[in-house]
């Protein structure tokens, strides 16, 4: 075989290497047209996750911010939205660390923190299936390609690195503790639910 051919070869394989270390192995998500494993009713208060974002001022915080807020006894699974869940917020200074499609419900999951170390105390952010977040979800996918991430449903895939910075808005909702929620670095039940995000660069 000529140099070149062996050139060429090498070539070859070192691209298809960079497509699986990024993900392009896998087929593009179709992300505003996801079938839950699972049946709403399995889902910890899903009414309340699948709201809209309401029409008023958001408060600026940080995930500091959201790593003191009290956890409560665990609502029922039917309870609605009281209190701080009635509040919009704003994060305008985070980083993505984790993000992937949920198989039983299909909101996108996303572990965010204040600072870009994979070691950062973290929460979560989700954005929901329903069709009103369809853009958020397709335009968060194409950011995130651009970076050279592929969006999946295996959350073990789904570590980012390294972390890129993200502005997130959303409703505080307080979730239930379950051992498949997120990772270790984790340290809240509450989240931003619904979500609207975009990264910032």
């Amino acid at each position: 075989m000529s140099h070149r051919r062996v050139a060429e070869r090498v070539a070859q394989y070192g691209l298809a290497l960079l497509l699986l270390s990024c993900g392009g192995h896998q087929k593009p998500l179709d992300v505003c047209n996801c079938t839950p494993s699972a049946p709403d009713t399995e889902d910890f208060r899903h009414n309340q996750k699948h709201v809209p974002l309401p029409n008023i001022a958001a408060q600026n915080i940080t995930v500091a911010t959201m790593l003191t807020w009290p956890q409560t006894p665990v609502p029922a699974a039917d309870a609605p939205r009281s209190g701080r869940e009635l509040q919009l917020f704003h994060i305008g200074n985070a980083f993505v660390q984790r993000t992937f499609e949920v198989l039983s419900d299909c909101d996108i999951h996303l572990e965010i923190s204040d600072v870009a170390d994979k070691g950062a105390p973290r929460a979560i952010a989700e954005i929901p299936s329903d069709t009103e977040y369809c853009q958020t979800r397709q335009s968060f996918q194409a950011q995130l390609a651009a970076h050279n991430f592929t969006i999946g449903t295996n959350q073990d895939l789904g570590e980012i690195d390294p972390a890129l910075p993200i502005d997130v808005t959303g409703l505080a909702f307080e979730d239930e503790p379950h051992p498949t929620r997120g990772s270790a670095l984790v340290k809240t039940i509450w989240e931003l639910h619904p979500a609207k995000v975009s990264l910032t660069q």
